[in-house]
């Protein structure tokens, strides 16, 4: 294979953008999803002419703000008809499959330049109709008629999960003290303050042993990547970051149906997957973004990705060992539980967050001589994964 040919092959991102996440009030989706999009063109150097495929990552905005069709506004709203433009819905993992899909699509040669967005708009309706809303990423016929939340089925993940590895408490609130130490310095973070163990002891419980800090927030937010061929980087002015390898798998949609629950198995699929599409091991992983929409999803997530032994996770974490100065910095964007949670943004922003940690250009969130990044987007209590690794070259 020559030179040209391989670099053909390969998928690059070369533009990010993103808004704050957080309760925007004042903004409607179609004005956030164009500011990221605006953003991502801006650090890309591309024109709306070089597009030729646009992914629009949503979850639910046609329960939260009653639209549908989102692709198609979106295409509208950013000037880019009449390119094709596709809506993409994995429940919270809807951005990390939208992120694949333009890569499969550039890497197949069906498109040359891609974009892929994700927005939610969730502050506008009440805690409990969201609360219902996203439950139907979870099995609402054997799940949700019975009463279950996702906080309740993360629950009794997380009640299971502590019985069977005695973990305790205090390391169950070690994700999300990071998670705030981490945000302090992301200027796109919803909760840019820190938080102690006691604070998340001492907070509202919400469905034992899960308290208000151990969740992620209700936020609003969009990210935008753009994504071409190998070949075509030096067209543009975007410092181009890879997509080394883009991988899925699933697992059932109710928790009952799993022969354990303490361990998710797409997340172990997909990441075995991409670790032998590279020939590589979780330790040449130098930085990762993880789902923590509860704190018991990254403690179970760094377990499933190879880097701890099984039951070794909220110890792990406790102790430091996916500190921001640790050897593999878990969440620096502050997570999901900090950075904030627009769902169908979520994945999107992960990435984003790699691409500027293997740019060098993350500012005081910096990690230094990072090469090989990871992000794992969950979906439902875990039905859906999706791990994309990125390489500085």
């Amino acid at each position: 294979m020559t030179e040209e040919s391989n670099a053909k092959e390969r998928v690059a991102i070369i533009g990010i953008g993103q808004t704050a996440f957080g309760e925007q009030w004042d903004r409607s989706i179609r004005r956030i999803t164009l500011t990221a999009a605006t953003a991502c063109l801006a650090d890309s150097g591309v024109s709306g002419d070089d597009i030729d495929g646009l992914y629009v990552s949503n979850t639910s905005t046609s329960s939260f703000i009653q639209q549908e069709h989102q692709a198609a506004m979106a295409a509208d709203s950013g000037g880019l008809l009449p390119i094709a433009s596709t809506e993409v819905e994995a429940a919270c993992a809807s951005g990390g499959v939208a992120v694949r899909h333009g890569y499969m699509a550039v890497k197949s040669g069906e498109h040359k330049v891609v974009m892929v967005v994700g927005c939610e708009k969730m502050s506008d309706i009440s805690e409990a109709a969201i609360a219902d809303t996203l439950m139907s990423a979870a099995d609402r016929e054997w799940e949700g008629q019975i009463g279950a939340t996702f906080p309740a089925l993360f629950a009794l993940l997380a009640c299971r999960y502590m019985h069977r590895y005695g973990t305790t408490e205090e390391q169950l609130a070690a994700p999300a003290v990071k998670a705030h130490a981490n945000a302090v310095d992301n200027p796109y973070a919803q909760f840019r303050f820190k938080i102690n163990t006691e604070a998340v002891l001492r907070s509202p419980m919400v469905a034992d042993p899960l308290r208000v800090l151990n969740c992620a927030p209700i936020s609003d937010g969009a990210a935008a990547l753009i994504l071409c061929r190998g070949d075509m980087v030096d067209k543009f002015e975007g410092d181009p970051i890879w997509i080394d390898a883009s991988t899925q798998a699933s697992d059932t949609l109710a928790l009952h149906d799993r022969p354990h629950i303490t361990r998710f198995r797409a997340v172990t699929s997909a990441a075995k997957k991409a670790y032998q599409k590279l020939n590589i091991t979780p330790k040449d992983i130098d930085i990762a973004e993880i789902h923590d929409s509860f704190s018991i999803s990254e403690i179970i997530s760094v377990e499933d990705l190879g880097f701890v032994e099984k039951g070794k996770g909220g110890s792990a974490i406790a102790e430091g060992q996916f500190d921001k100065k640790s050897q593999l910095p878990v969440n620096v964007s502050g997570g999901l539980k900090a950075k904030g949670h627009p769902v169908g943004a979520t994945g999107i922003a992960q990435i984003a967050e790699l691409v500027e940690q293997l740019r060098g250009t993350a500012g005081k969130r910096q990690v230094k001589g990072v090469k090989r990044g990871l992000a794992l987007n969950l979906g439902g209590t875990g039905s859906t994964a999706v791990v994309n690794i990125l390489n500085r070259s």
